[in-house]
């Protein structure tokens, strides 16, 4: 069976509440949708993992999505303004690893993970949580609270040397991104 899912669209945004409006069709990344939709309050996945920016240019708060209807994603997730970024998470198969440090700059205590972690502090004993890290592998949410809550972060493979540019934040758990494009 081929697979169609993958061909033109993958996630619509609509200006209104309850897919109404004009819409925008997007099936890569987009660093601003006010190029398309004057706001964006709705949106349906139709395939694939998205992790959508209240700013413009990946910037501002971080929401993850999968395959599903938002129909009112602002009183669902509390946000105070709407979408204007969006970015598709690759298709991954394959292993995760990651190796998460207690300090900025691959400083201090390393820990190589694996696979998901409900609660850096329980696990590793790090009551600070994670201030850097190198994802070698997969793709990843860090929540800046344990028991995944909290603000969240999307990281992909690369070097994370300092959160700084995140306000300063410091991560308490994360998990892989699994599954996504069905």
């Amino acid at each position: 069976v081929p697979n169609t899912l993958l061909s033109t669209k993958q996630v619509i945004f609509y200006e209104d509440r309850n897919f109404t409006g004009r819409s925008y069709e997007c099936s890569s990344d987009c660093s601003d949708l006010s190029s398309y939709l004057s706001r964006c309050h709705s949106c349906r996945v139709e395939s694939g993992c998205w992790m959508v920016y209240d700013r413009p240019n990946y910037m501002g708060n971080q929401y993850f999505m999968r395959k599903g209807e938002y129909s009112d994603y602002m009183s669902m997730w509390g946000m105070s303004d709407c979408i204007r970024s969006c970015r598709m998470i690759p298709m991954y198969r394959g292993s995760y690893r990651m190796r998460i440090y207690e300090k900025e700059n691959f400083m201090g205590q390393m820990m190589e993970v694996t696979e998901d972690c409900e609660s850096i502090m329980d696990r590793y004993h790090w009551s600070g949580g994670c201030h850097s890290c190198h994802v070698m592998d997969g793709h990843w949410l860090m929540y800046e609270q344990p028991h995944y809550r909290g603000k969240l972060w999307y990281f992909r493979p690369g070097e994370y040397r300092s959160f700084r540019d995140w306000g300063g934040m410091r991560f308490m758990s994360m998990r892989r991104i699994m599954d996504c494009w069905y």
